[in-house]
């Protein structure tokens, strides 16, 4: 069984830091892409930022200069950085991956459960 779990996250002021986790564990054979998404309350779900298996990132342009996706492939883990925060960066962070597992025959999307990130101005 593939699972993701966030650590990080929590209350930070406006324009502080703060830091993200995502571990893939269990039975793995091999990750593409991870990402990050978050979710404000009364809006819907967006894409922060993606990270390929060889490095390429990309962001969603009211993150870009501000946070820093990466991932250690050997530890099946992303990270975000998250820099000059913002209040309107207040949101529910969720980690996604596409992941093959052991044995398995096509990548599927995996989840986390979701990590509370808010933002006091």
């Amino acid at each position: 069984q593939v699972q993701l779990v966030e650590s990080g996250g929590g209350l930070g002021q406006a324009g502080g830091s703060l830091r993200l986790s995502c571990a893939a564990s269990g039975r793995i054979a091999s990750v593409k892409t991870m990402a990050w998404y978050r979710q404000a309350p009364g809006a819907q779900r967006e894409l922060v930022a993606a990270i390929t298996s060889d490095g390429k990132t990309d962001y969603a342009d009211s993150v870009k200069g501000r946070f820093t996706i990466s991932r250690d492939n050997a530890k099946n883990t992303v990270y975000l950085q998250m820099s000059s925060l913002k209040p309107e960066d207040t949101a529910v962070y969720c980690c996604n991956a596409k992941i093959l597992s052991s044995g398995g025959a096509i990548y599927l999307n995996y989840w986390g459960q979701g990590t509370q990130v808010t933002v006091s101005s």
